[in-house]
């Protein structure tokens, strides 16, 4: 399984089974709250539209069929396809208190009610009448919408982002970076650590001495103190970090030794070795 599949498995939304579905997206807080959680709601049962067969998108112009505002044509600003729901602009709206309080009575707006699937109709673009259409392929095998009166394409919206922008129609600007500058490559992977690459780059030559300044050579045995019958060679230096661990001495006796560690330039070395 690719792992653009899997990213996508776990960050899909777990809705529970009874879930109910508004105009609110299930991430919203409102959403939540409408569907607080342990909460019970009676089954809502919606007609299965497959999204091949799904004939509405955002920006289409529908007309009205039935209701208060039956015969007015607008634009499709929200899709809902759990509930089948449609919101057009502007049309079945209903006024509602916005912000109330006790001691604010709120605002007065109006909002626009959602409307099912067979309340609206799509329009045809030839004579500006409802019209119901059929799905066909073209000569070239695009999938369209076709009118069934009129045998009009009547072609979907162009989309448009939450902020405006139409990106078939967007024209780069003197600031926008273009495609090929995004996608030069620019980096070029090295072994060596970002401190060695920002010397070399500057002309920085590194002219320390690197030698041990206590005169103990790390890879070398260190003598102990007061037992000339153990040797701590540098086997033992990886378990550097404890303080005291057992270890089999040159003559194959185990004794615990206790190291004292002496920070210098080369890194964490040992000056002396006292048996216990």
């Amino acid at each position: 399984m690719r792992l653009t599949l899997l990213l996508e498995m776990a960050a899909k939304l777990k809705l529970p089974h009874d879930y109910r579905f508004g105009m609110s997206r299930p991430s919203t807080l409102a959403a939540k709250r409408r569907n607080p959680p342990g909460k019970r709601r009676s089954k809502v049962f919606v007609e299965p539209v497959s999204k091949e067969e799904w004939q509405y998108f955002r920006g289409d112009t529908v007309e009205v069929l039935h209701g208060k505002d039956a015969g007015k044509q607008g634009k499709v600003t929200q899709v809902v396809r759990a509930r089948n729901w449609v919101v057009v602009d502007g049309l079945n709206t209903h006024f509602r208190y916005v912000g109330r309080t006790d001691e604010y009575r709120g605002t007065y707006v109006a909002s626009e009610a959602p409307l099912l699937l067979n309340q609206v109709s799509l329009i045809d673009p030839t004579d500006r009448k409802p019209t119901e259409i059929e799905w066909r392929y073209t000569e070239e095998g695009e999938r369209v919408r076709v009118s069934a009166r009129s045998g009009r394409i009547i072609p979907k919206p162009v989309l448009q982002r939450r902020d405006g922008i139409i990106p078939e129609q967007w024209k780069d600007g003197p600031k926008d970076t273009s495609v090929e500058d995004a996608l030069e490559r620019t980096y070029v992977p090295s072994l060596k650590t970002f401190q060695e690459e920002i010397m070399e780059k500057t002309g920085i030559a590194e002219n320390r001495s690197t030698g041990n300044p206590t005169g103990t050579n790390p890879g070398r045995a260190v003598r102990s103190n007061h037992n000339s019958h153990c040797s701590c060679t540098s086997h033992g230096l990886e378990i550097q970090i404890q303080n005291k661990r057992k270890l089999a001495c040159t003559y194959g006796h185990f004794q615990t030794h206790q190291y004292s560690p002496h920070l210098s330039m080369d890194g964490l070395s040992f000056r002396t070795c006292v048996c216990i």
